[in-house]
Order: structure tokens, then C-alpha cells, then sequence
């Protein structure tokens, strides 16, 4: 059975960095797409980044330039590196593997770890 479990959330001032982190079990990364997403109460979830199996990487155009997603297929891995945090990236943000067609749909992905909170103060 698939499972994904993020970690590295936090609370951070508004500039600063955070790395999340995404652990699979049942499932080799690398092998398929998987992406980061992140709802706000009252919001729709929405895609952030995205990994394809080749390396290659899609990201919102909110993030671009200061997300980075990556994945480490040895440790079964994906993470994103969030830096010039800004208050409107805070959000519960969630990875999600599995995909059909490999898009910021969250109709596209079968799996889904629980989130992890990212704070940004101003």
C-alpha cells in the first residue's frame, strides 16, 4: 500500500526558507510523477510543483523562481525548497503521487499524504 507522510512545515517570517520533505512507502519515487499542492481554509486545493519521472519540473507561476522541487530516488524522497517565503504561501501543503496525466489536477493523483502546515508571517 502506498503511503506518503510530509514533514518540515513551520512557522517562518516572511523572506525566509523551508524545505518540506515527502516519504513514500509502497511506492518507488522516481517511477511516476508525483507534485506538491496546498490549500488555505475556504480555498480550493492547488497545484504547486510537479516532478516528472524524466527530472523534468512544472511550477505555478506564484512560486517560479523561488520553489525548487526535487526528488531523491535512493531515499524514496520528494521535496521542495521554498525560499523568499512570502504570507500568501502559507497554506497546508500536501505531496501527491501517482498521476494519470501528470497536471496541477488534483483529480490526476491517486495518492496523498496528510500535509504538513507552512505559517509565513509578515
Amino acid at each position: 500500500q502506498v503511503q506518503l507522510l510530509e514533514s518540515g512545515g513551520g512557522s517562518v517570517q516572511s523572506g525566509g526558507s523551508l524545505r518540506l520533505s515527502c516519504a513514500a512507502s509502497g511506492y518507488s519515487a522516481g517511477t511516476d510523477c508525483m507534485g506538491w499542492f496546498r490549500q488555505t481554509p475556504g480555498k480550493e486545493r492547488e497545484g504547486v510543483a510537479i516532478i516528472k519521472s524524466d527530472g523534468s519540473t512544472d511550477y505555478v507561476d506564484s512560486v517560479k523562481g523561488r520553489f525548487t522541487i526535487s526528488q531523491d530516488n535512493a531515499k524514496n524522497t520528494l521535496y521542495l525548497q521554498m525560499n523568499s517565503l512570502k504570507p500568501e504561501d502559507t497554506a497546508m501543503y500536501s505531496c501527491a503521487a501517482v498521476s494519470l496525466i501528470c497536471s496541477f489536477e488534483i483529480f490526476d493523483y491517486t495518492y496523498w499524504g496528510p500535509g504538513t502546515q507552512v505559517n509565513v508571517s509578515s
